[in-house]
């Protein structure tokens, strides 16, 4: 008699992550194939010619920021924990809000104020009473060094961030005890405070140096040939897709090799404090200079990072009212709605279905997926636009033919004619910032309380509905509005993916900042700033 074995059951939780999991792996693994199996093989000739250069130019703006942004943000952070001086209070948060600013932004402000015509070359001339540019030399605006001022004082809170978090959680009694050996406050910095927090500033240089990779607005306005821009030059102007594929594919290997770079640093760098009885740390009171050059060095980011760009941007709304009537503006804030609202819905949704099943299920895949799904975040929106617009563009040809051999009728392109492929991008790439808030929310949730409702009868369904939704909607809640604001500050996707004629906010700027039209750009721009503004008061209130 043969032993009857119980049929294994299709299990809804792990096969559902599965299917998340490969759906963002999708463009990434679109990418490397393409690349590799090119129609046209350009490789030669990119390496031979412009390949070298986008290297270059990456790499040392990546260097660069990421230096710049890390002097910036610990300096900055170890101010405001370590010391009282005048307006701290306000700057320990205003520190924060250039995250509400894209840094293409920043360069249009920073040309604008600067230019021949802006009002600093302008007041220099009439002050010296210089009549043209000949009389006078002034430093070169579009340039990577200006890039890489303009990107830093964009990006600097995420090192400001973590490094005032990591000072945070540091023991006052070794600030003491350094102090009483005679250690200086140079001394402090280097010898006791950075050590320990050198692993939080590494994690905030990383993200730094991705997004800096990630930049395409801000380089292509200063005329900076990156691997981005190189990118968008043979998708755009040559219709090579293999070509456009393989820099991709060098994106890629550069960021996967920072992250890389990045855990290793974290693994070699472990700091243990004391498990209780931990005294904070007292901040020293600086009063007369001290104070007034410890206010100053943090007024200085902040300053180039928001006050500039808010009120070059402020100043041409307010002379430029006429523009907030314009059509394109409405039509613009519509289709940044629909798209980052149904993206940001449809991430979050995603993001929680995946986290509960693993937290579900005791199988082992979905576990092994989840730290998988986060890759999206790390490759940049160009990266994620090639891998997905070429096979989608593939699918929905077919799609289209299909269905006019069966009913007579073309359709048209469903996914690429539409806004699909810009929810699904924008999906794939936030999809980190869903699952992490998932994640963390569940994780305050006692186990008892689950246990108790599946015990009583409840389904997974409802115990989701009923016991979790409850106690994490306001995690849930932010984590929508991050992942739309991130939506709709996102550029290289956005016009690499957007149908014909169609405009968010952010591509509105660009075209109109591009033209040399910022009045006519400003009211878009200063409500993309205004909505991301929300996010950052979110995330300062969550970082008390």
């Amino acid at each position: 008699m043969t032993e009857l074995r119980p049929r294994a059951r299709l299990d809804p939780w792990s096969a559902g992550a599965a299917l998340i999991a490969a759906l963002v792996l999708l463009p990434i693994v679109s990418v490397v194939w393409i690349a590799f199996n090119p129609a046209e093989n350009i490789w030669p000739h990119l390496l031979a010619t412009t390949l070298p250069r986008y290297f270059t130019n990456t790499v040392l703006l990546m260097l660069s920021t990421g230096a710049a942004t890390a002097v910036l943000g610990t300096v900055t952070a170890w101010l405001v924990v370590m010391y009282r001086f005048p307006l701290r209070g306000v700057l320990e948060w205003a520190l924060l809000l250039p995250l509400a600013i894209p840094a293409y932004f920043g360069a249009y402000a920073l040309v604008d104020f600067l230019e021949y015509a802006g009002p600093v070359q302008t007041f220099l001339r009439e002050i010296f009473g210089w009549s043209s540019a000949r009389d006078y030399w002034f430093p070169e605006i579009r340039s990577r060094g200006a890039a890489v001022l303009v990107i830093s004082a964009a990006l600097y809170p995420y090192v400001y961030l973590l490094a005032r978090a990591a000072f945070r959680e540091q023991s006052g009694a070794r600030i003491e005890v350094a102090r009483a050996l005679g250690a200086g406050p140079v001394a402090r910095f280097w010898r006791v405070g950075l050590p320990l927090a050198r692993p939080a500033v590494a994690a905030g240089v990383a993200i730094v140096m991705m997004e800096t990779v990630n930049d395409f607005g801000t380089v292509e306005y200063f005329a900076v040939q990156t691997l981005t821009t190189g990118l968008f030059s043979v998708w755009l102007e040559s219709y090579n897709a293999g070509g456009a594929a393989q820099i991709a594919t060098v994106i890629l290997a550069l960021i996967l090799v920072l992250v890389a770079l990045e855990k290793s640093s974290r693994r070699r760098l472990r700091f243990f404090g004391a498990a209780r009885g931990q005294r904070p740390v007292e901040p020293i009171r600086l009063t007369g200079a001290q104070g007034v050059l410890a206010a100053l060095v943090c007024l200085l980011p902040f300053a180039l990072g928001f006050v500039l760009p808010v009120s070059v941007i402020l100043s041409h709304a307010a002379a430029n009212l006429e523009y907030w009537a314009a059509p394109g503006l409405l039509r613009a804030l519509g289709n940044t709605l629909t798209v980052g609202g149904l993206a940001a819905f449809l991430t979050v949704a995603a993001g929680l279905f995946m986290v509960y099943g693993v937290r579900l299920t005791g199988r082992r895949l979905p576990r092994l997926l989840l730290p998988v799904t986060t890759i999206g975040y790390a490759a940049p929106g160009a990266v994620l636009g090639i891998g997905i617009l070429i096979p989608m563009a593939f699918a929905d040809h077919a799609l289209a033919d299909g269905i006019e051999a069966l009913t007579g009728v073309d359709p048209g392109l469903l996914m690429t004619g539409s806004a699909f492929a810009l929810v699904f991008t924008y999906s794939v790439r936030f999809f980190a910032i869903a699952q992490g808030a998932a994640d963390a929310a569940m994780g305050r949730v006692s186990p008892s309380l689950p246990m108790a409702a599946r015990a009583l009868g409840q389904s997974a369904r409802g115990t989701l509905v009923r016991v979790y939704m409850p106690l994490i909607r306001g995690s849930v809640g932010t984590a929508l509005l991050l992942v739309f604001v991130d939506c709709m500050k996102e550029l290289p996707a956005t016009l690499l993916l957007r149908p014909f004629n169609y405009n968010t906010l952010a591509t509105r700027v660009y075209e109109q900042a591009s033209l040399e039209n910022l009045g006519e750009a400003s009211p878009a721009a200063l409500l993309v700033i205004l909505m991301g503004l929300g996010a950052v008061l979110l995330l300062a209130r969550a970082s008390r």
